[in-house]
């Protein structure tokens, strides 16, 4: 049995989801600064999550969110892992679940998220087109990925 489960995220666990987002941005996107971090985190926490399916992975019996991701139509918008619970199989799980039962088949990914590229590149995306800014219009240039379903 697996230990793990995935459940949709209620508006009263957007907190620790924002905490979450935080821990895992703060362990893997060194490229961004302080004031950008500061700048995302009330967009997330007050309107992103708000317009988003958003699921989370916690470890049966617990409350504790290991994970979380967060689906619009066919494209996964976020997925973010808590560093504590990096390397377990997390991304794969909520990934799965995302093409598999939301039938998410696109993902923005900003470029110099190497370990995030490399990733989803595994898992059998591939780039179909860069923008030099991020939805934001910041200047970090993002990676619209596709599943190859070839």
């Amino acid at each position: 049995m697996d230990e793990h489960s995935i459940d949709q995220a209620g508006e009263g666990e957007f907190d620790e989801i924002v905490e979450v987002w935080e821990a895992s941005v703060r362990a893997t996107h060194d490229f961004l600064k302080e004031e950008d971090i500061v700048y995302f985190r009330p967009l997330i926490r007050n309107t992103y999550l708000k317009a988003l399916d958003v699921r989370c992975i916690r470890r049966r019996g617990h409350q504790r969110i290991l994970a979380f991701m967060a689906v619009s139509g066919s494209s996964i918008e976020m997925l973010f892992i808590h560093p504590e619970a990096r390397g377990k199989g997390l991304g794969r799980k909520l990934l799965q679940y995302a093409v598999e039962e939301m039938h998410a088949d696109k993902v923005d990914v900003n470029e110099d998220n190497l370990q995030a590229v490399g990733f989803y590149e595994h898992m059998g995306f591939k780039t179909v087109k860069r923008s030099a800014l991020d939805g934001t219009g910041k200047p970090y240039p993002i990676l619209h990925m596709s599943l190859d379903k070839t």
